[in-house]
């Protein structure tokens, strides 16, 4: 009895492995084009291989999606006010927002080719190398497109909670506050990735976030 049920445990594991397995061979498949593509492109490597970025360029890049969190922070006491549940609730959505980074790095940083460099532009690489060591890039595209969802609640949550207190009981602070932070989540933050810190990034051609919106050349 015990040796069938390692049996059937063994073949489980080895089929969750199979799955991990195929999944980073399509995304190697899919990637292997784009990476022929860098490679042939003289122009892109010598780019590539000279983009570093200094710790203040890199806190730059991170403004946008601190101040985000920040914001989303200050409208959950604003809404909740200063009781107990409303601290609990803006210190529950900051650690959410600093964990979300951290999620990032640890889970998908492995498997960027700048993991461990100066090339990525928010410096998540080189905090992600104290974590974890370095992952096959081929699985980037896909580690990505899975991890991403997890921080995405960051940009609505404190709409969801602060629209319908402004609908009920309208406030000034709570309106400007709601405007401030809809402009950093879903203007400034999107604009400064595609304009500046994504679009300069080195892995952007097989990254799923910047690949459709990259212009080639005319």
């Amino acid at each position: 009895m015990m040796s069938e049920q390692n049996m059937l445990t063994q073949t489980n594991s080895n089929g969750i492995i199979a799955d991990e397995f195929n999944l980073c061979k399509d995304s190697r498949r899919k990637s292997n084009t784009v990476n022929k593509e860098i490679s042939d492109n003289p122009d892109h490597q010598d780019n590539a291989s000279i983009l570093e970025y200094t710790p203040a360029q890199e806190l730059i890049n991170n403004i946008p999606y601190i101040g985000m969190t920040v914001l989303g922070t200050v409208i959950f006491v604003a809404t909740l006010g200063s009781s107990a549940w409303g601290l609990i609730a803006a210190a529950a959505y900051l650690a959410y927002g600093l964990m979300g980074a951290f999620w990032i790095m640890i889970f998908v940083c492995p498997f960027c080719r700048y993991w461990n460099t100066k090339s990525c532009p928010c410096g998540y690489g080189r905090i992600a190398a104290r974590f974890r060591k370095k992952k096959p890039i081929e699985c980037f595209s896909e580690k990505f497109k899975k991890h991403i969802p997890v921080i995405v609640p960051l940009w609505f949550i404190p709409v969801l909670v602060g629209v319908p207190l402004v609908i009920r009981s309208f406030s000034w602070t709570l309106l400007v506050l709601l405007v401030v932070f809809a402009l950093d989540a879903f203007v400034v933050l999107p604009l400064v990735s595609t304009k500046h810190g994504c679009k300069e990034c080195p892995q952007r051609d097989t990254c799923p976030w910047m690949k459709h919106k990259c212009i080639p050349a005319a």
